[in-house]
């Protein structure tokens, strides 16, 4: 089977999978804060056709799968799913993104089915603050959550913080302390026009600013290189003296568009070969309708036919090309 290469010669590797649209938060540049219209639980897809469309997307080169939401550990039988998906033929590294909310519960199963790679996300270490950008008193149970992937003995624990001016922008240096003294990578997102068109440019904070206070704050960073195709679009540097790594994102400044590797599997099953494209193909429909093994992936086909070159958002960009997260894999 061919791999999956695109028009502009591009080869995936990685989809991101989301299992849910709902969330347990609503973070302020997610969703409204009485959250979104919720998919319909037939218009998901189910375990089984969500393991064959990774079943497809394995046997043409694709060994990374991230699961997403929504916040997926919400939606049950979540756990047995990870262990599925280690056990497709090619997949050789499972990884999921999680709020950490229900972490704490969770966090022993999950390393029990075969899940090492934890990405979580978290956006100020205040209380206060943490509940207004997420609209939830739930900073302790994230912590509690940290710490027993911590416990468990997870390799791979990620923190990811989107930088926020004149919301986060203090908080800085202290997630960077974080990896003095624990081993996880804390990681800096610039900030995207998601539901907040109106006053993201206002709250953005490029990574070459974040940087700059932090080397204020921290001093020195170290440049480290990972090697792995598919370890995703952050930018790596160790602090002297410091156990963590800490990674910056440049999501706008400078995307990383030409070395695309990835797709996003929606919770409806939608293949979106581009975050803030608008264009999709429909594997829900096709798989029940009885599409065989090779139609679907003639759909694969298409998906990297339509994957554009960049996603051309800037500054001025006066078109909204993403309103909501929840479903589309982050």
């Amino acid at each position: 089977m061919t791999e999956l290469v695109d028009s502009f010669r591009r080869t995936v590797k990685y989809m991101r999978v989301s299992l849910t649209d709902r969330c347990n938060l609503r973070c302020n540049y997610c969703m409204p804060a009485w959250g979104n219209h919720w998919m319909e639980k037939d218009t998901l897809l189910n375990y089984d056709e969500l393991i064959r469309v990774i079943e497809l997307a394995a046997t043409r080169g694709v060994y990374k799968i991230r699961v997403t939401g929504g916040e997926p550990l919400v939606r049950k039988g979540c756990v047995d799913f990870i262990r599925r998906v280690g056990e497709v033929e090619g997949i050789t590294e499972v990884a999921m993104t999680t709020n950490a909310i229900l972490l704490k519960d969770h966090a022993q199963e999950l390393y029990d089915a075969g899940l090492r790679h934890l990405n979580i996300s978290l956006d100020s270490l205040n209380t206060e603050k943490f509940h207004e950008i997420t609209r939830g008193n739930q900073l302790a149970r994230v912590w509690e959550g940290i710490e027993e992937a911590v416990k468990v003995g997870f390799p791979s624990i990620k923190i990811n913080a989107v930088a926020q001016k004149g919301v986060n922008d203090d908080e800085f240096v202290d997630f960077v302390n974080l990896t003095r003294d624990m081993r996880i990578d804390m990681r800096f997102i610039e900030f995207m026009p998601v539901s907040d068109w109106n006053n993201w440019q206002q709250k953005y904070i490029s990574i070459d600013e974040i940087q700059n206070i932090i080397k204020e704050g921290v001093g020195e960073l170290i440049p480290v290189y990972d090697g792995d195709a598919a370890a995703g679009p952050a930018e790596n540097y160790r602090i002297p003296g410091y156990v963590g790594r800490v990674g910056f994102i440049h999501a706008i400044s400078n995307h990383f568009c030409d070395t695309c590797n990835r797709i996003r599997l929606t919770a409806d099953g939608k293949v979106r070969p581009c975050l803030f494209g608008k264009i999709e193909v429909d594997f829900r429909e096709a798989m029940r309708e009885g599409a065989t093994n090779e139609e679907l992936n003639e759909l694969f086909d298409e998906v990297l036919q339509i994957k554009p070159d960049a996603h051309n958002i800037t500054m001025a960009s006066p078109e909204k090309m993403l309103t909501s997260m929840t479903a589309i894999g982050g």
